[in-house]
């Protein structure tokens, strides 16, 4: 059977189901902002992830030169509703966040939320959707008064 074609949201930021590799690559170094956005956007919910996911700092993200140093992805403590995860860095797993689907602040559509209202960051939480089966697309962000700060990108696979 036939994969999809790439799906392109401009220049070379291409979107293929048949293809994890060439989409996390994508959304790591060739997709600009806007156009990681349009991913997003386009993207359904999808399945939640499970188990040790790596993780990858976008190259349009102020962190993404020091982010591998610290930290390196997720583990998810899941079921087909959610559960939490933890966040694997570089002294260990930190960071515990409770997953659970709500309206993303981003679109208002159903969204992953990693929710840190619980650990030492309770002002920030995650958003994620299901780009490519097995690859996943966010953005952290900051609780505020408005739809939310946007602090950086990244993609887990």
């Amino acid at each position: 059977m036939a994969s999809a074609a790439p799906v392109y949201f401009g220049g070379s930021c291409a979107i293929d189901s048949g293809n994890r590799a060439a989409t996390i690559d994508a959304l790591r170094m060739k997709c600009t902002g806007d156009e990681a956005l349009a991913v997003y956007k386009a993207a359904p919910r999808g399945a939640v992830p499970q188990g040790v996911k790596d993780g990858w700092v976008t190259h349009t993200s102020a962190a993404a030169l020091v982010a591998p140093a610290i930290w390196s992805g997720k583990t998810f403590h899941t079921g087909p509703n959610g559960g939490y995860l933890t966040n694997r860095t570089a002294i260990g797993d930190q960071w515990r966040a409770d997953v659970y689907t709500t309206p993303s602040r981003i679109d208002g559509r159903p969204t992953w939320l990693l929710d840190y209202g619980s650990s030492p960051t309770p002002a920030l939480y995650d958003e994620i959707r299901e780009v490519v089966p097995g690859v996943w697309f966010g953005y952290s962000l900051m609780r505020d008064a408005g739809s939310g700060t946007v602090l950086l990108s990244f993609v887990l696979a």
